[in-house]
C-alpha cells in the first residue's frame, strides 16, 4: 500500500483508534433542533451501529477505545457488556453530551461521577478515560477540568483539539501529550498536521469524511513518520449508518456537517484500518500515562 506522494505506508507504530458513542439525534449539530426532553421518544439505532463497528474492529483484529456516554449505557447495557467482552477500552463521553465550558465545575463533576459510575457498574471494569463532548475543555475556557478528572478518579482526557474551528478548538494548546495542571490528568489532545503556518485536522470525523482518503492518509503518515509519534482516529457509530432518519429542520450547514459522506464512511474506515496499525488509548499512550509526570519531549507543542 502507498500514500499520495507514492511512499509505503509503514504499520510499526501503534495508532489510537476511538469511538464516540452517541446516537444520531445526541450530535452537536441537531442541539438546537431536538430537545432533550424528546430522546427517548426517537428510534434509537446506536447499538446497531456500534455492533457494525465492534464487527468490523474483530475482522481486522483491532482493539479500540470506547469513549460512551452514560445516557447510553443506562438504556444498553448488554452493548457495553460486549465492548468491554471484546477486549476494547471502556471510557467516558460524559453522561449526555452536555458541553463542558456550559456545565461549570460543580455541574461537571457530577456529570463525571454519574457517568462513570453508570459504566463500570455495568461492565465491571474500571474506567479511566474521558472525551469531552465536542471537545468542550480548554486551557481558558475550563482550566479546572483536568483537576476535577483527577480528582474523580480519571487518568487521562482527550477533549482537546487544538485548530481553530467555529465550535470548538483549541488551536494555542500543545499537539503533544502534556498535563495542563500538575494536580490534574494527562491531556491526549486530537491530531493534527501543522501546516501552512496553522494546525490542521487530522484525526476523524467530518474531516475525515470530507477530505480524500489520500490526503488523510498520507497526514497520519507523516504524524507518524515525520514526527515519529502515533495519531488519535475518532469517529461515531452515527457515521457508519447511511439510512438514518434527516432532520430536515436542522440548518444546511448543520446537515451538511453530519451527512456528508455517510455512504462511504465504513469502506474508508476499513481503509484504515488496513493501511495503520491500531490499539487502544491506554495502550497506545501506557508509558506516558505511568510516567506519572510529563517528560519535556511529551509536553513540546
Amino acid at each position: 500500500m502507498n500514500d499520495v506522494n507514492g511512499g509505503p505506508v509503514s504499520k510499526t507504530l501503534l495508532n489510537a483508534m476511538s469511538v464516540d458513542v452517541e446516537d444520531w439525534f445526541q450530535v452537536r449539530a441537531f442541539c438546537h433542533t431536538i430537545r432533550r426532553s424528546d430522546w427517548d421518544g426517537l428510534a434509537s439505532r446506536v447499538e446497531a451501529n456500534t455492533d457494525r463497528i465492534l464487527e468490523q474492529f474483530a475482522r481486522a483484529g483491532v482493539h479500540a477505545t470506547f469513549f460512551t456516554l452514560g445516557w447510553v449505557a443506562e438504556r444498553h447495557p448488554a452493548l457495553i457488556r460486549r465492548i468491554h467482552a471484546d477486549g476494547h477500552e471502556l471510557a467516558s463521553h460524559g453522561w449526555d453530551h452536555a458541553l463542558v465550558n456550559e456545565l461549570g465545575e460543580v455541574a461537571f463533576r457530577a456529570d463525571l461521577r454519574r457517568s462513570k459510575r453508570m459504566l463500570e457498574d455495568i461492565a465491571g471494569t474500571e474506567v479511566t478515560g474521558y472525551r469531552a463532548p465536542t471537545f468542550s475543555i480548554g486551557p481558558n475556557t475550563t482550566p479546572w477540568a483536568h483537576a476535577v478528572l483527577a480528582e474523580e478518579g480519571y487518568r487521562y482526557s482527550s477533549s482537546i483539539f487544538p485548530i481553530r474551528h467555529d465550535l470548538y478548538g483549541a488551536p494555542d494548546a500543545p499537539r503533544s501529550p502534556h498535563r495542563p495542571r500538575s494536580d490534574g490528568v494527562l491531556e491526549l489532545p486530537m491530531t493534527t498536521v501543522h501546516a501552512l503556518g496553522r494546525n490542521l485536522p487530522c484525526s476523524g470525523g467530518g474531516w475525515f469524511r470530507l477530505l480524500p482518503y489520500p490526503v488523510f492518509r498520507a497526514g497520519l503518515r507523516r504524524v507518524n513518520h515525520s514526527e515519529g509519534r502515533p495519531g488519535i482516529f475518532y469517529f461515531h457509530p452515527w457515521e457508519v449508518d447511511p439510512d438514518q432518519p434527516r432532520v430536515r429542520e436542522a440548518s444546511r450547514l448543520s446537515r451538511f456537517r453530519h451527512y456528508t459522506g455517510l455512504a462511504s464512511m465504513a469502506s474508508r474506515v476499513d481503509a484504515l484500518l488496513r493501511d495503520f496499525a491500531w490499539g487502544r488509548m491506554d495502550e497506545v499512550f501506557a508509558s506516558a500515562l505511568d510516567a506519572g509526570r510529563p517528560a519535556s519531549r511529551l509536553a513540546a507543542g
